[in-house]
């Protein structure tokens, strides 16, 4: 319980009497907080009511589920072809973002840039961001192709330190030196990677869940919070002030992502890129966030709200992490207030260009808009 514990007393001010009843309510007698963002949303967007139809007429078709699947099965496959594909893709979308941004070339700092690339392979992102800063010096982690990770094909250069392993294991860089015993994993925890006054330029932090990860089965539900919050904590603590983070998102309205929006936005330069390179039609995008003020006491109180997270995740009960997932600092309504119209300014391009994309797939055309 300590864990929650740390994690309440960071989220909620002790002057609030309901924080314990807000806590204990379950969350079915709760609004769904996706629901009222898409209701914001659809009362003030063009861009999104438009994604949104398309969508829809898009779930609709059968056509539309085989189309993702078998995007998925192509992503999946590991043979020499689609690897090569995948790396020159994300080669592509690394440029695509540089063109548009300016971000992957270290404006300040040292005269030896450092980045820090949290799930690097195949290393598409990388390969372009060392041929914008000739004098850098990068590390990067990769989950083992053993353990079913992406094949690396950044071409070996004594610029690149890599390291081969799972960034969700890392617990001691995640705040526990000692783990328990009895957790069924206890054998697989990592050792600090990361030294405390050890700061990067560029990080990126654009890590997937892979459905080719060989995993304990316990670990499937909370797989995609503990992959996140944990390339999100390392990489703002380990952010020089001033420095810049690429970071992949997913489902813009969605109330995780927002919330992420919605801290960064405290403490940096926000911008949002939805590439035409590549996986147009789908919800991802990435936020780039410039002039980072690591040190930030919004920065800090993030990174230890991730770091409390990724603890819950990885060693509490069920009833602890439903707890922890229901747990936010503002309700939707306040968020909605704070940040509901730069929301809807940082969404409009991303809408539009994944809504263009969408409007030219096989499985919607010719499909009826009244559907």
């Amino acid at each position: 319980m300590e864990a929650l514990k740390s994690l309440s007393s960071l989220l909620f001010s002790s002057q609030a009497p309901t924080v314990s009843e807000k806590i204990d309510e379950p969350p079915f007698a709760r609004a769904n907080p996706n629901e009222a963002i898409k209701t914001y949303l659809l009362e003030r967007s063009a861009e999104y009511r438009e994604i949104s139809e398309l969508r829809q007429r898009g779930w609709d078709n059968p056509e539309g589920d085989s189309f993702f699947q078998k995007q998925r099965q192509n992503a999946d496959k590991s043979d020499d072809r689609t690897a090569a594909y995948f790396f020159e893709l994300m080669k592509r979308i690394g440029h695509e973002l540089h063109r548009s941004t300016g971000a992957l070339a270290v404006q300040r700092g040292s005269p030896h840039p450092n980045i820090l690339d949290t799930c690097m392979a195949p290393g598409g992102f990388l390969e372009v961001a060392l041929s914008k800063n000739p004098t850098s010096r990068a590390l990067a982690f990769s989950l083992p192709a053993s353990d079913g990770g992406h094949k690396v094909l950044l071409r070996m250069t004594s610029k690149a330190e890599i390291r081969y392993l799972d960034v969700t294991m890392l617990a001691a860089d995640m705040g526990v030196e000692e783990v328990p015993k009895d957790h069924p994993d206890a054998d697989r925890f990592l050792p600090r990677q990361l030294e405390p006054r050890q700061f990067f330029d560029l990080v990126f932090c654009d890590g997937q869940v892979l459905r080719t990860h060989t995993r304990a089965p316990y670990r499937e539900r909370r797989e995609a919070r503990r992959l996140s919050v944990t390339q999100l904590a390392l990489g703002l603590e380990h952010l020089r002030p001033g420095g810049t983070m690429v970071i992949l998102l997913h489902k813009l309205e969605a109330w995780d992502t927002v919330n992420t929006l919605w801290r960064f936005h405290k403490f940096s330069t926000v911008k949002l890129l939805k590439p035409k390179s590549g996986h147009a039609k789908r919800s991802s995008f990435y936020m780039i966030a410039t002039d980072v003020q690591s040190c930030h006491p919004e920065a800090v109180r993030a990174i230890d709200i991730w770091k409390a997270t990724w603890k819950v995740a990885t060693f509490g009960s069920d009833e602890e992490y439903q707890r922890m997932v229901w747990s936010t600092e503002l309700s939707v309504e306040q968020l909605l207030d704070d940040f509901g119209l730069e929301l809807v300014t940082l969404g409009k391009e991303i809408w539009k260009v994944q809504a263009d994309a969408l409007a030219k797939a096989p499985f919607i055309q010719g499909t009826s808009a009244s559907r």
